[in-house]
Formats: C-alpha cells, structure tokens, sequence
C-alpha cells in the first residue's frame, strides 16, 4: 500500500507546487500554455527517445503486453461513441475524451507503484512501451489532422501527419535505435536526457497552473461526459483487463496482479498537455485527469488487497 500512496503524494506535491504558481501569478498568464507546449514540442520528444532506445523492445512482447494492448485499446473505444455519437461532441475532443479513458499514469504514479507494490519498475515497460510507441502517436496525430482543419483535412496532411509530429517521430527513432542495439555516446545523451527530465515536470506544473481558478470538475454539460471516461477507466478499464488476463490468457497470482493494478492507474496528465496543445478538449482532459486520479486511489487499493 505504500507505494501507491508514495505514487499519489510525489504527483500532488508538484501539482499543488503549480497551482501556487497560478495563484502567484509569477509566470504570466499564458503559463499553462508555455509550459504544455514546452513539454510537447521540446522535452517528450526528448523522453520518448531515452526511454524507447534504452528499453529492450523485444523483451517486453510478453502476455503483459497482450493485456496492456486489448484493455487500454477497448478502454479507449468504450469512449467513442458516448462522446461522438451520444453527445455529440467535436471528433478532437472526443479523442481527448477516449484518450483519458486508456492512457494511464505509468510514469509519474506506474513506476513508484510497481517498485513498491509489485515489487519491480520492470513490471510497468509493458505498458510504456505500448503507450509510447501506439497511443501517443496514434492520438497525437489524430488530434494534429483534427486541430489544423476542423473535422476534414486533406488526405495528403493526414498521411504525413506522423512525419510532422514530434511525438510520433521520436518514438520511432527510439524504437529503431532499440531494435538495432545502437546506444549514442554519452556526450550526445547527456544534453537528451536533461531536456527529457523536464517532460514529467513540466505538465505537472502546467496542469496545476491550470487549476486556479477552473470551475468545479464535470460542472455543466461535461458532466455526463466526465462521468462516462471516470467510470471506464477507473472500473472498466481494470476490469477489462482482468478478464483478458485471467480466463483468457490464463495469467494468475502476481502476473495478474500487476495487470490489473496498472489498468486501475489514473489519467495521465500527459492527456491534459495534449489537448491544451492542440485546443481541444482542455477542460475535459483537464478534469478527467484529476477525477480519476482521486478515485484511483481507494480502486487500487481494493485492488491489491483482493488480488494480492
């Protein structure tokens, strides 16, 4: 239990940390977005690199993949026709919105929570390596073609949409660096690894700016909305996984375990980065990644305490 709880305090600690800088007022009031787009453009690049070239890619194709792949992917396909078709919300902010259903928090709260509750930071590469290498390009481009001509682009712009987006493009050149076995000296590291450092940071302080003054989370028609994503990805999302792999992989004891637990991890704030970069679905990010975040907590603990 104590490492969830260590997980939770270290990511309150620095978003508390940016909401008092909102509140100072001390870095302007485009701080959220100078901060988002920082992170966006220059530092997750920077961390897609190191943390892709330096995974062993072949390693992690384990059941534990399997598992991270169908419940984070129909996580994120429960969203779509809520926020598409029921409500009928913008095609980018319902990718938001399916994007805070299965992309979990592995960085900030996965790690600590898989040294200290499941014993080992290696349990949570399976799901780094699928997020970072499929959802965030996949989602990151998306939102690209979305945001730069409405809800139509031109076939052109969507094909080389990955080739302009500096997520997608580094993810890739980690994973072919990985793949190859090409390590590049430390004096070219050095300089990456100090910019990627800032990634995790920097949207945490972003979105702890972005909370002073924000209305009360799922107030007004976001309402149904935050519920929905809330619901899939702190129940369903687990559940999901479960299923997949308890009776259908037949995964059991601290491999199912840690599967479950990693699906029950909250929203990432890397969602909230996104959509503040592209303009869409900022207060729905915004919210869900808070929401859940909260009720994660005693989810996981039940969690832990049925499963282990």
């Amino acid at each position: 239990m104590s490492g969830i709880l260590e997980g939770f305090l270290v990511i309150g600690v620095v978003v508390g940390v940016g909401y008092l800088i909102g509140r100072a007022g001390v870095l302007g009031p485009s701080a959220t977005q100078v901060l988002s787009r920082t992170a966006f453009f220059v530092a997750s690049p920077a961390l897609l690199f190191v943390t892709l070239q330096a995974a062993d890619v072949r390693a992690v194709f384990s059941e534990a993949l399997i598992v991270t792949a169908g419940s984070s992917s129909l996580a994120c396909l429960l969203y779509v026709p809520i926020g598409r078709w029921w409500r009928k919300r913008p095609a980018g902010e319902t990718a938001i919105g399916a994007m805070a259903s299965g992309y979990v928090n592995a960085g900030n709260l996965g790690i600590p929570i898989a040294t200290y509750a499941l014993g080992s930071a290696a349990e949570v590469a399976p799901v780094l390596l699928f997020q970072l290498a499929v959802l965030t390009p996949l989602f990151s481009t998306v939102l690209d073609v979305v945001s730069s001509s409405g809800e139509h682009s031109s076939r052109m712009r969507t094909i080389s949409a990955p080739l302009r987006n500096p997520l997608a493009v580094a993810s890739g050149i980690g994973i072919v660096a990985s793949l190859v076995d090409f390590h590049p000296p430390e004096p070219v590291m050095a300089p990456i690894q100090l910019i990627a450092d800032l990634a995790v940071p920097g949207m945490l302080l972003a979105f702890g700016i972005s909370l002073r003054g924000a209305a009360r989370p799922g107030s007004g028609e976001s309402r149904p909305l935050l519920l929905s994503i809330v619901l899939i990805k702190t129940v369903l999302h687990p559940l999901i996984a479960y299923l997949i792999g308890g009776p259908i992989l037949g995964l059991e004891g601290h491999a199912l375990l840690a599967a479950v637990v990693l699906a029950a991890l909250p929203t990432a704030q890397n969602v909230f980065g996104y959509a503040v970069r592209f303009g869409q679905g900022v207060v729905l990010g915004r919210d869900a990644a808070l929401t859940t975040t909260i009720v994660s907590v005693p989810v996981l603990i039940a969690v832990v305490a049925i499963l282990a």
